[in-house]
């Protein structure tokens, strides 16, 4: 039985009140703009089951654990601390509060996709209990409210609010109220988290706005949740000191500097390599690249430009994963992209989406979402297991049943002690729907290919677009596309990835070819077919449509041989496969007295095998003896080894590269 994601007649009526708000002349705004997820009803085979597993279990396990692991405790120990009373609890981190808004957020995004009365009142009393936790003045930071002269982590120096905002996360934990409040906010249309956020941000804006105190925040984050409450408010002065945390950075004649780690070692507008702490970068550069669009700044502008072409040329596993060393959780230098020791945080890769979808929403390319599918399907979807319960931190790209990469273990674990990965998952999942299509004037971008129902507003028409798909197994997309309103005008933009036309990714740093005879893809228009020329990455039908339509895309469904840039010294020799948009691993357990044994060679017979018998339903492909399973799946069967890239047995090149 199939589960639609549907919107509450309230929630409906509180968001077009948002959207009519807009935002104030003064300022620009992003040309095009994302459909909400409140318009997106699911209906895919692929991701709809890994949301609903999310949803009925996921999320009552990270409940679970934010009260085992003392989370709610310690907004409890807050209000005894507050009344005169000792704080005899805190948690283990700086940023336990995070995992309670993050999951809050989630919750949220769920409540637009399945309402559920018993689940809402569930997540009415966690925000009760966070505002236990919140001084008169709007100060929210759990630990340090209970024991500032005793910090949770022996790194975070003790002291006053606003002491060492390098590591006390003090702002991070803002940004993640302000992120899940606007969520929370947006999808129920209730005030008692956001009035919880709004006064943090107040305070944020008395202590940090117009005033002489030149810090800035040592974990980012916090910038795009001042954004989006003042999306969602108006009030500018939210805008204004987001900037203001990014004008300073690395600004040595106002404030001392930390360096890369956190990206202060030079303005933002001139740093020109992604470098230091992924996650805090990828969550820097989103920020940035709002500003670049609200100010219309060509200066924010070009520097997130030059960020993203280093990342995509230079710094991005083939997975999508980012951030090559497990020291300082960083990226390295540029092609350092070792497999074994690859660090590519699963909240790196969050971050990577987050980014990509605005930096798409600037230029309005195709590339940035070749990056996010890659991403989603691969290296962000590996974080969290199959059944819904287990996560990797970490998420290499070679495993020797030796090294315990994973926080100290060789495998998924349950939890972390720094839980971000699982809560970010968990506020990220349910919120994919609002990624497959934007909009621009009379324009309908289609950016990923889901099976779904979708009700887009184009100004005074509609346009209902059905998607129907088993993509990422077949790429057969069949589209119904019915406007309300008049028809003249809408042009609709459905992007072809790189890999259905051959080319090599940003900056050459991988090199794909299909295996055997090379296949084009197709496009039907009413059962027409029609040559949809390729600008920009995408196909463009205007001027066809009736107000009933029908669309085929055929995509080429092939398996890949790939190689790296020469640069990456970690795969010289090696090859690694493709099928779509996933990248696929080779796993111990299917290629018993083999495994190390296994090498490739793009003249090879691969050949594709449905088993829906296996890890919830996969393709497989076969070469010889070898079995390969897509990378988003290994590691759901216990301890082993792993491989994505193999030895090439024969040729220096990858077909006709050169």
């Amino acid at each position: 039985m199939k589960t639609y994601i549907f919107l509450s007649f309230a929630v409906a009526l509180c968001l077009t009140a948002c959207e009519r708000r807009g935002l104030p002349t003064a300022y620009a705004d992003y040309p095009i703009q994302p459909v909400s997820l409140t318009r997106v009803q699911l209906t895919d085979a692929f991701w709809l089951p890994r949301i609903q597993t999310l949803r009925e279990k996921t999320l009552g396990y990270a409940f679970d654990k934010c009260d085992t692991e003392g989370r709610f405790e310690n907004f409890q120990t807050v209000a005894r601390v507050l009344q005169g009373e000792p704080g005899l609890t805190r948690g283990a981190m700086p940023f336990d509060d995070t995992d309670v808004y993050k999951t809050i957020e989630g919750a949220a995004c769920s409540l637009v996709s399945v309402p559920d009365a018993d689940l809402e009142a569930y997540v009415d009393s966690i925000i009760a209990l966070v505002a236990l936790g919140q001084e008169s003045d709007g100060y929210l930071t759990t630990w340090r409210s209970i024991d500032p002269m005793h910090p949770p982590a022996d790194w975070v120096s003790p002291g006053e609010r606003w002491t060492d905002l390098g590591m006390s996360h003090e702002l991070y934990n803002s940004g993640h109220l302000f992120e899940a409040a606007s969520a929370h906010f947006l999808a129920t249309g209730k005030r008692n988290f956001l009035d919880i956020a709004l006064r943090n941000a107040d305070l944020l804006v008395r202590v940090f706005g117009d005033t002489t105190r030149n810090e800035v925040p040592g974990h980012e984050i916090v910038e795009t949740g001042l954004i989006k409450l003042y999306r969602i408010t108006g009030k500018e002065d939210y805008l204004r000191l987001a900037r203001k945390f990014l004008d300073l950075r690395g600004d040595a004649t106002r404030r001392r500097l930390r360096g890369p780690y956190s990206q202060d070692h030079l303005p933002v507008t001139q740093q020109e390599e992604v470098t230091g702490h992924a996650v805090r970068a990828l969550y820097l550069y989103a920020g940035m690249t709002d500003i670049a669009a609200l100010y219309s700044d060509s200066a924010y502008r070009s520097s997130v430009h030059r960020l993203w072409e280093n990342m995509t040329h230079k710094k991005m596993y083939l997975t999508g994963g980012l951030g090559a060393r497990h020291q300082g959780e960083a990226f390295g230098a540029n092609y350092e992209l070792p497999n074994l020791t690859a660090y590519a945080e699963t909240c790196a890769s969050i971050g990577s989406v987050y980014w990509g979808e605005r930096m798409f929403r600037i230029y309005g390319e195709a590339t940035y979402y070749d990056v996010i599918e890659r991403t989603l399907y691969n290296a962000l979807l590996a974080g969290i297991s199959l059944e819904g319960t287990e996560f990797f931190y970490p998420n290499p790209l070679e495993a020797d049943a030796w090294y315990a990469f994973n926080q100290g273990k060789k495998t998924r674990q349950p939890w972390f002690d720094c839980s971000c990965c699982p809560t970010n998952l968990i506020r990220f999942l349910p919120s994919l729907p609002s990624l497959i299509y934007a909009t621009q004037g009379d324009t309908v971008y289609v950016n990923l290919f889901v099976s779904a129902k979708a009700e887009i507003p184009l100004g005074r028409r509609c346009v209902d677009i059905t998607q129907e798909t088993d993509y990422p197994w077949d790429g057969k997309v069949n589209f119904r596309v019915s406007t309300r309103g008049n028809a003249g005008g809408l042009t609709l933009r459905i992007r072809i990835p790189a890999w259905a036309v051959n080319e090599d990714s940003p900056g050459s740093l991988y090199t794909s070819r299909p295996v055997g005879k090379v296949e084009s893809y197709a496009l039907w228009v009413n059962g027409e077919r029609v040559e949809g020329k390729r600008q920009n990455g995408y196909v463009e039908i205007s001027g066809r449509f009736t107000g009933d339509d029908r669309i085929e895309l055929n995509l080429p469904m092939q398996v890949h041989c790939i190689e790296a840039h020469p640069g990456v010294e970690a795969d010289r020799g090696l090859l690694a496969l493709s099928y779509g948009p996933l990248v696929y691993c080779a796993e111990e357990t299917d290629n018993r007295g083999h495994f190390d044994a296994i090498s490739l060679d793009p003249n090879d017979t691969y050949t594709v095998e449905k088993r829906p018998d296996l890890l919830n339903g996969v393709s497989v492909i076969r070469n010889g003896s070898a079995t390969f399973i897509p990378y988003y799946a290994w590691s759901n069967r216990g301890e082993g080894k792993m491989k994505v890239w193999f030895p090439r047995r024969t040729s220096p090149t990858v077909g006709d590269r050169r």
